[in-house]
């Protein structure tokens, strides 16, 4: 393969016959042309006598550059010259091991890795060589050599896992294998991604391979994009799209709510060469704050994905103070600081400077989750009941002290308070100011660095008691508590026993003021979790996966290894901890597939002793037959110029049309008519297609898909032809963007995840085949990988493969399909479609019932009532699927007695209902039928 070009040659060697073309040249040079005879009078000798011996004339250079490109051609075409040349290594009989990337990072372009494996395997296999399978996210793994089939199986078994791998963790198995082996030859599937400690891998990898043949591909595939870092600032929700190396410029990010419904979209460009930019949701904070997932759209990666919790969303803080109103200037007001502090990760609403209970009252009924109270001493009986309340419902109310909350004699305060405040020169005071000592290891501020430059003058001091060191999450270096809180039903109140002002202290202008504010924030809004302040065992509290995420960026079920996290988790995912939801399900934890400040670059594979390969997405094409064409339509040009250099208009050839005549001979090669189908061949197709009645299934160019498929619409035909009257030929596999869909009652559709859109064209043909009678069935064929009672909402890879293409499609309402439909007794009474799964549900399309009609029955409507689209994922082919000595050729899940039999029997009622529409619904016959029975 030529190096940066999916170009081989079957025969190299004969391209050395390019050395003869300036042989040729000087040949062709050489030779004179045809002389030319011209008429002249007899007197004319006299004057045109040569007094010198004449040299013959040279051909003209066009013409030899046209024989030239023609020789050329030829030559090229000798050498066999083949465009996306099928994958291979090496002709050697030694096993072949395939490494696999199998990172999140590999997800987007994981097809093109298996199309790669599944190549390479299927050539190893025809040369009788074994094949071994290393995934690198694995050190763990047995490595051993299988026969192709074996392998192609275990190929099908992997999947791309959710989490940045380290490849080096392979090595020792990587190396144990090979020296178990011995000769071998390595290709590793790259996806271009340096994950973690890829310099320490290639470096392992060069050791380890030694002088063994290795194959690396690389490129042909989009890169790979990320998302990290979201943010919900003030104005706007961003966050950080990554990307290892050039290829997509641009895209958009949606953002979507808890159930998957979209909320907003935005786009993003990369600057040439960049590797990080950003999106920005320009919404009102009561929208941003719904999101809990953000995705970049067609990128099905779990790195694609960021997760949010509550920790993301901006929550509304109700600032109130007790100063009076004439005191409350803007810039000596006690609330200052405060709502400069917020201001970052919060949204302030300030009470009405004056009005501390009238404030409160407005902050209670737009039920915020948190309120600040600055120095507001006594409230009312009915104020603090519903501040009460409120708490125990959930609210995080944060008092700070001032002279009024000192003479107070308040409940709303973690631990009982000594009237008066505490301060520097009076009697049983300080000596001098205090400093900050530390913050409880299992309070809300632990981990915070502890600053040595704030100094506090003043504070109101705790009654001790045998529990104020549990509530005391900051202390002085005397020992006497700085802030203190506790947890009441759901809330949690929280008390600083200074001022939010610089009057008693300078923590407000401090950055750790900032951070404080910042983890109690954190803890605003949730109905449960761990008790901030508690006891070291509540803060050590674990919470277990709820949902995880797949490789490809899907919802589903923990796998058996995740693990419990710490419910202040703020790491990236790793094998035990993959990224998801944890926790209970109205306060979850997200965990991402990358942190805040993780990035992703390119692997620099120079260093590597390998071979370089690149993945292709074509079919291989051979060039020769294109070669010689040319060449032939070169000659033919040849001959005519040579014709046309023996008569009269030679002269104006050489000094007017040659260059013309040159210029026709490189492009007629390129204007050739490209083979087509003949209108014979369409002819064909259509008499094929209505010469009997024939179910159709859609190609999607999956050769193993369309090989079961073929097989399942084959059985489901002999099934019809055993137990109905309908003897329907043999099915016939369809393109929607180009071949004609009106003469097939049903079209089979398998949803293949991670394939590409279809065309617009396709799309547009099937829009028009359903609204003129026609019926798809799709079929996503993973009803095995949705968590039980799903119903379809899942985010298999196969549900969301659907859902783009049903984006562009004029969709009705959906709906289970009823007891009573139609559908379940065309043929056979049914009361649900098993394929080779059965929990899967099956939809069509929502028929309106009248308030008057029997619910027994459907009436009649247009296209009698047939729905336009059914959808399952019980992969109904799979169990039609006969092999051709009669037996069964996919196993069932789970594998009940009669599964396959009603599998088949669901077809039978599926094409039936295509065919005859709502004739079983009719009921004008239901009493004499009855009474027949009767008899």
């Amino acid at each position: 393969m030529i190096a940066g070009l999916p170009l081989s040659f079957a025969e190299p060697l004969l391209l050395l016959g390019l050395l003869s073309l300036p042989v040729l040249w000087w040949l062709l040079r050489v030779i004179p042309p045809r002389p030319r005879r011209i008429e002249f009078p007899p007197t004319r000798l006299l004057f045109d006598i040569a007094p010198k011996e004449e040299t013959p004339s040279r051909t003209p250079w066009w013409l030899t550059a046209l024989r030239l490109a023609a020789a050329a051609l030829i030559i090229l075409a000798a050498a066999g010259p083949i465009w996306n040349p099928p994958l291979g290594v090496s002709a050697s009989r030694a096993p072949l091991a395939i490494l696999i990337d199998d990172g999140w990072s590999a997800a987007s372009t994981w097809d093109a890795r298996v199309r790669a494996a599944d190549e390479l395997i299927s050539n190893a296999d025809n040369d009788r060589r074994g094949i071994a399978l290393i995934p690198l996210s694995e050190p763990t793994r047995d490595i051993t050599i299988m026969p192709g089939g074996t392998a192609r199986v275990a190929l099908r078994q992997l999947s791309p896992k959710p989490y940045s791998i380290d490849r080096s963790e392979t090595l020792p198995i990587i190396d144990r294998f090979l020296k178990a082996t011995g000769e071998c030859d390595l290709v590793w599937l790259s996806d271009g991604v340096d994950s973690l400690r890829g310099p320490e891998f290639l470096q392992g990898l060069n050791k380890v391979v030694g002088d063994r043949a290795l194959t690396v591909f690389e490129g042909g595939t989009p890169p790979a994009l990320a998302l990290a870092a979201a943010e919900n600032a003030a104005a706007k929700m961003t966050v950080k799209v990554l990307r290892a190396d050039g290829g997509v410029t641009s895209g958009v990010v949606r953002g979507l709510d808890q159930k998957g419904s979209p909320v907003g979209e935005a786009r993003f460009a990369f600057a040439p060469g960049d590797r990080e930019t950003e999106a920005s949701f320009d919404l009102p904070v009561e929208l941003r704050n719904d999101i809990a997932r953000l995705e970049i759209s067609g990128e099905h990666s779990a790195g694609a994905v960021q997760l949010l919790d509550k920790r993301w969303r901006r929550r509304a803080v109700g600032v109130v103070s007790g100063a009076t109103s004439d005191t409350a200037q803007p810039l000596l007001a006690s609330t200052f600081y405060l709502a400069r502090a917020l201001a970052p990760f919060a949204d302030v609403r300030q009470g009405d400077r004056g009005a501390p209970q009238q404030a409160i009252s407005q902050f209670l009924d737009q039920k915020l989750p948190m309120m600040v109270l600055a120095d507001v001493g006594t409230l009312s009986p009915e104020i603090r009941e519903r501040i009460n309340a409120w708490i125990e419902r959930g609210g995080v109310l944060v008092r700070f002290a001032g002279p009024r909350l000192a003479q107070a004699d308040d409940d709303l305060v973690p631990v009982k308070l000594r009237r008066g405040g505490r301060s520097l020169g009076g009697s049983l005071t300080w000596e001098k100011p205090q400093h900050l000592a530390t913050f409880a290891a299992d309070g809300p501020f632990a981990g915070l660095a502890v600053p040595k430059d704030v100094t506090v003058n003043r504070q109101v001091l705790a009654e001790p008691d045998a529990v104020l060191p549990t509530k005391s999450w900051a202390s002085l270096e005397d020992g006497t508590p700085l802030v203190t809180g506790e947890r009441r039903g759901k809330g949690i109140v929280a008390l600083f026993h200074v001022s939010g002002d610089m009057k008693w202290s300078d923590l407000p202008m401090s950055g750790s003021f900032v951070e404080m504010l910042r983890r109690i924030v954190d803890t605003s809004g949730y109905a449960s979790g761990p008790a901030p302040g508690a006891t070291t065992e509540a803060n050590a509290e674990t919470v277990a996966p709820l949902r995880t995420l797949d490789g490809f960026g899907a919802f589903g079920p923990p796998p058996s290894t995740a693990k419990p996290i710490q419910a202040d988790f703020r790491e990236h995912a790793t094998p035990d901890h993959p990224p998801g939801f944890y926790g209970p399900a109205d306060g979850p934890l997200a965990v991402n597939t990358l942190a805040a400040t993780d990035r992703i670059t390119p692997l620099d594979l120079s260093s590597l002793r390998a071979r370089r390969a690149s993945y292709t997405n074509s079919e291989p094409r051979d060039l020769r037959g294109m070669l010689l064409s040319s060449a032939l339509a070169l000659f033919l040009i040849d001959a005519i110029i040579v014709a046309l250099l023996g008569g009269g208009i030679a002269s104006l050839l050489r000094r007017r049309a040659a260059p013309a005549a040159l210029l026709l001979a490189l492009l007629l090669p390129l204007g050739l008519p490209s083979p087509t189908k003949a209108d014979s061949t369409t002819d064909e197709f259509a008499i094929k297609a209505t010469s009997q009645t024939r179910l159709a299934y859609v190609l999607t160019g999956n050769n193993d898909v369309d090989s079961i498929v073929k097989a399942g619409m084959s059985g489901l035909t002999l099934f019809l032809a055993q137990r109905t009257a309908l003897e329907a030929g043999d099915p016939v596999g369809v393109d929607p963007a180009h071949d004609e869909l009106a003469f097939f009652p049903l079209i089979y559709w398998p949803v293949v995840p991670g394939a590409p859109k279809p065309a617009r064209e396709a799309i547009d043909k099937i829009d028009a085949y359903m609204k003129q009678g026609g019926t798809v069935l799709f079929d996503t064929r993973d009803a095995i990988e949705a968590p039980p009672g799903d119903n379809g909402a899942s985010q298999t890879p196969g549900m969301q493969s659907l859902r783009e293409i049903l984006s562009s499609l004029d969709v009705p309402e959906l709906e289970p399909v009823p007891r009573e439909h139609v559908l379940t007794k065309t043929f056979y009474l049914l009361r649900d479609f098993p394929g080779r799964f059965d929990g899967g549900q099956t939809w069509v399309e929502a028929l309106p019932r009248d308030e008057d009609e029997d619910s027994a029955s459907h009436p009649a409507r247009g296209g009698d009532g047939v729905s336009p689209i059914i959808i399952t994922s019980n992969d109904l082919a799979g169990a039609w699927a006969i092999r051709p000595d009669g037996q069964p050729m996919l196993p069932l899940s789970p594998g009940e007695p009669r599964q396959r039999e009603f599998a088949f029997r669901a077809g039978v009622n599926i094409v039936m209902y295509t065919l005859t529409g709502n004739y079983k619904a009719d009921q004008v016959h239901a009493p004499a039928l009855i009474e027949r029975l009767g008899q």
